[in-house]
């Protein structure tokens, strides 16, 4: 029986915990002001209207219906791979909802506000990672987990 939808639970808690703490970065953080958490970590409020690194932050706004429609795309995707599953699976069905979580809790930024909110600001002395939040965070260990499931975990393989 295929039925990989199940972990759809893991998306909808991923967005809501992106959600919550994106709320308390708003509520708590002033705009591009960091405040220290220790050394190598802040929160600082971002406003970040292009992807991943600010790519497409300079566009002219053509951006958010792009990433939009792309997240959403990406999602309805891995949706289906996920629904095609075996009961049976864990590690890949939880990366799939990581992703697809993480995806939908960005896009439900940029359909309200026009941009995602960032808040963590992770640095080694005065170089700076681009900041990020909880959905970002939910996309790359999900991304992480399906590479480690294709080079280790999948039994699956075919020699020809």
């Amino acid at each position: 029986m295929k039925s990989g939808l199940r972990w759809l639970w893991l998306s909808v808690l991923v967005i809501g915990l992106d959600q919550l703490t994106k709320s308390l970065a708003t509520q708590y953080l002033v705009l591009h002001q960091p405040l220290p958490v220790f050394p190598g970590l802040n929160m600082t409020l971002m406003h970040n209207t292009g992807a991943a690194f600010s790519f497409l932050s300079q566009a002219s706004g053509w951006q958010r219906w792009f990433l939009i429609l792309l997240a959403v795309g990406v999602s309805v995707v891995l949706m289906i791979w996920l629904a095609r599953l075996p009961r049976h699976k864990v590690w890949l069905p939880a990366a799939l909802a990581l992703i697809i979580g993480g995806a939908l809790g960005n896009v439900w930024d940029r359909i309200v506000q026009g941009y995602v909110v960032d808040f963590i600001d992770v640095y080694l002395k005065s170089a700076h990672w681009p900041a990020f939040n909880a959905a970002d965070s939910a996309i790359t260990i999900g991304a992480v987990m399906l590479i480690i499931d294709a080079i280790w975990l999948n039994t699956e393989k075919t020699l020809t």
